[in-house]
């Protein structure tokens, strides 16, 4: 006779079925739900490519969306990029930059009028007492100036203070040299020693950065892309004999904060549709995350390129070098954004393989079953 309130019968039968546990997580696709996941994306037709969408110039999302094909572009914008590149690295090492006094030495004044004066106005009285090369700049008001000059036969601050008041001054307008500094040229290697490894310093910790925060392959396409943005500044700066001064080193380190900053928004829209789209090819996947980071990106732009563009026409002499590099840099991070630090990850085999956990084989459970000898047996 058979007790059906038998805890021990209960539990045998439930022993003779066969239970399956999940092999590793759901992040790689082989959970519990991945079946449902995958009819829902077939149901929807997220991606449909076909002749008709390629010839509209990409493949259509739904709801009338297109993705814009960027990496169509791909081998002509790299070309251009190492032609810019080989250019600003010929014209740094034949012609060189033009170093202001902040890396040279020199001599800086601080001077106040009595009456506003012109930049112009000083610069001509200054080199008529042969003072030449002389670089003036306003310090708050029109009748307080900093006045820097190249390094000087004399290195006595007195004589050359009574020198520079004697040719400042001007008709009915005195003028009065409040302190002056003599920079050696010494100094201004070590500064020019130490710009360069600040720059180092900020490119290298970007790759550990990006590294730990993404992948290698991200990482090395966003430090390439970050010295293709300063390479192209400092080598227009180099052609066209523009001065480099501490004004301008600033830009070009704020470019780096800048460019890789929209770089890493491209990057973890890539990470996350390798992950959440199927069935797409990497170059299609990267495509898809800069069509949706685009409408971000102009935004970001756009609003930089406002401030910029008031500095360059109401910021003065002494802002317009600076507006000037991050105008330049602003361009070339943006494009690098999308066809150096995007293009590079995937020569080097970009996947979605790089994004997912792999479960390895000693931590996958095997399919247990349960089953009690004596209800097989009476089963047979």
């Amino acid at each position: 006779m058979t007790n059906d309130n038998n805890p021990i019968d209960n539990h045998d039968e439930l022993n003779a079925k066969e239970t399956r546990r999940r092999r590793g997580p759901r992040r790689d696709g082989k959970g519990s739900n991945a079946r449902a996941n995958e009819e829902v994306l077939a149901n929807q037709d997220i991606i449909a490519v076909n002749e008709a969408a390629e010839k509209a110039g990409g493949a259509k999302l739904i709801g009338n969306r297109r993705i814009l094909p960027f990496m169509k572009l791909e081998i002509p914008m790299v070309i251009l990029s190492v032609l810019l590149v080989i250019a600003s690295v010929v014209a740094i090492a034949v012609k060189g930059l033009n170093l202001g006094l902040d890396f040279t030495g020199g001599v800086s004044a601080d001077v106040s009028y009595g009456q506003p004066v012109e930049q112009a106005q000083v610069a001509s009285a200054l080199s008529q007492q042969g003072f030449n090369d002389a670089v003036v700049q306003y310090l708050g008001t029109r009748s307080e100036l900093l006045v820097r000059l190249p390094p000087q036969n004399t290195q006595d601050p007195e004589g050359l203070s009574q020198a520079l008041t004697s040719a400042l001054n001007l008709p009915s307008n005195p003028a009065t040299v409040e302190n002056i500094n003599i920079i050696g040229s010494q100094v201004g290697n070590e500064v020019y020693l130490n710009s360069l490894l600040a720059i180092g310093l900020a490119l290298l910790l970007m790759m550990v950065y990006v590294s730990i925060r993404f992948q290698f392959k991200l990482a090395l396409g966003a430090v390439l892309a970050l010295f293709h943005d300063v390479i192209v500044v400092c080598g227009l700066f180099a052609i066209f004999g523009w001065p480099f001064d501490l004004t301008v080193l600033a830009a070009v380190l704020a470019l780096i904060g800048y460019s890789v900053n929209d770089t890493i928004v491209i990057y973890d829209r890539i990470r996350e549709n390798f992950r959440r789209v199927r069935g797409l090819t990497p170059y299609q996947v990267v495509d898809l995350s800069l069509t949706e980071t685009l409408r971000r990106t102009f935004m970001t732009t756009g609003t930089v390129f406002v401030v910029v563009v008031a500095l360059l026409f109401l910021g003065g002499d002494g802002l317009f070098w600076f507006a000037l590099a991050q105008f330049i840099g602003t361009i070339a991070g943006t494009y690098s954004s999308i066809y150096v630090a995007s293009s590079i990850p995937l020569r080097m085999g970009l996947s979605r393989e790089d994004f997912v956990v792999q479960v390895k084989p000693e931590f996958e459970e095997e399919v247990v079953v349960f089953a009690d000898p004596e209800l097989q047996n009476a089963k047979d």
